[in-house]
């Protein structure tokens, strides 16, 4: 009988990285096939998608409230397609909220858990170290600075680099111009406002407005936007209509190449804030909750730094605007102020080149498939 696993990812970047591991497992174990959750990349890999990453995908409390009927569906659909099944191993990445819900259940049931890319235990909920202990067979972490919070509790947590230590360095801006059709000599700026629907609502028409506010200072500005592979073009029109005399174009995906090829970028703080910030560009990293989640977070979190980027070297590199400080007033200011060449531009690619040097060797995808094979003959 083939060899079968669980896979749950249920963001995009969580996707590409699960997508990865799939293909690595795949050439280590060719008979392999693999179930659950997943978008794009992990469909692309293989993956017999269940359910799709996008309803699964929900960040911050008054967006998850209308959405927990499907979500508790989804987990119960999970839980008995297990039963059924009987994979050996479940592979849960990221999206701890529901993963770690999961992982419960598939203890009960005798499935060993690999869990790739740790919950933020170490900004908030320090006590989940113990409920992951219980539930998770390998921790598998991408900062050097998660396995610490996992000790005492008995569940074997590794740091396995992070998946972006991979990415070359690099190149100019003039080819990812190139490539993407925009015009060589401008002044050009990215857009980075998320992979989903509601953060795109918030960061979105401050991001334009800012933008708006950068072409008066900068009258040839051009603009790129990546589009996550998430989201639909069709959902940043409307937000686009009131600014239709900007130079935006839209790309799909390629978040990498469109921060490659600006001067400067805003970009929605998470992943793809360090993804950013191994472009080695000038960014600004900005972020919105609903009021409610803002309140709940502010009680629960005790962060000096809200951005991986400043996490990982421990100083401010890059600026953080969160909540009311997201103003279009504030990205604007900025990204004006690290535009021209000077102190405060060079200061932060310093801190940015610090960043790439702490993810690690490359080689984490292929990390994370050997341990789910190791824990696959244990």
């Amino acid at each position: 009988m083939a060899e079968e696993i669980l896979i749950v990812a249920g963001e995009a970047s969580a996707d590409l990285h699960a997508a990865r591991v799939l293909l690595e497992l795949r050439r280590l174990r060719p008979g392999l096939t693999a179930f659950g959750v997943g978008g794009p990349g992990l469909r692309a890999a293989g993956l017999e998608a269940l359910y799709p990453a996008e309803e699964i995908s929900v960040m911050g409390l008054v967006e998850v409230l209308p959405r927990i009927p499907r979500i508790l569906s989804i987990l119960r659909g999970l839980d008995r397609a297990a039963r059924a099944r009987r994979p050996k191993v479940a592979l849960l990445v990221d999206l701890p909220d529901f993963n770690l819900r999961l992982a419960a259940r598939l203890k009960r049931q005798g499935v060993k858990v690999v869990y790739y890319i740790s919950p933020t235990i170490w900004a908030w909920r320090r006590g989940r170290a113990r409920h992951v202990a219980r539930v998770v067979e390998r921790m598998l972490c991408i900062l050097p600075f998660e396995p610490a919070a996992y000790g005492g509790t008995g569940v074997r947590a590794d740091f396995v680099g992070h998946p972006f230590a991979e990415r070359p360095a690099p190149a100019s801006p003039a080819g990812y111009r190139a490539a993407l059709g925009l015009a060589p000599g401008r002044t050009t700026v990215a857009l980075v406002p998320g992979s989903r629907r509601s953060e795109v609502r918030r960061l979105f028409p401050p991001m334009l407005e800012a933008a708006e506010r950068i072409r008066a200072a900068h009258p040839d500005a051009q603009f790129v936007v990546p589009i996550a592979p998430t989201l639909r073009r069709d959902l940043l029109a409307p937000f686009l209509a009131g600014h239709a005399t900007l130079d935006v174009t839209l790309v799909e995906g390629r978040t990498d190449e469109a921060v490659g090829a600006s001067d400067a970028a805003l970009v929605k703080s998470g992943t793809s804030t360090l993804e950013a910030g191994l472009m080695l560009r000038p960014l600004v990293v900005v972020y919105k909750f609903s009021w409610l989640s803002y309140l709940v977070a502010r009680l629960l979190v005790r962060l000096t730094f809200f951005s991986l980027v400043n996490l990982l070297v421990g100083r401010r590199v890059v600026p953080e605007l969160l909540q009311g400080g997201a103003s279009a007033a504030a990205m604007a200011a900025e990204v004006l102020a690290v535009l021209p060449e000077g102190p405060a531009r060079q200061a932060q690619l310093d801190g940015l080149r610090e960043v790439r040097a702490a993810l690690g060797p490359p080689g984490a995808p292929e990390r994370v498939a050997r341990v789910v094979a190791e824990v696959l003959d244990s």
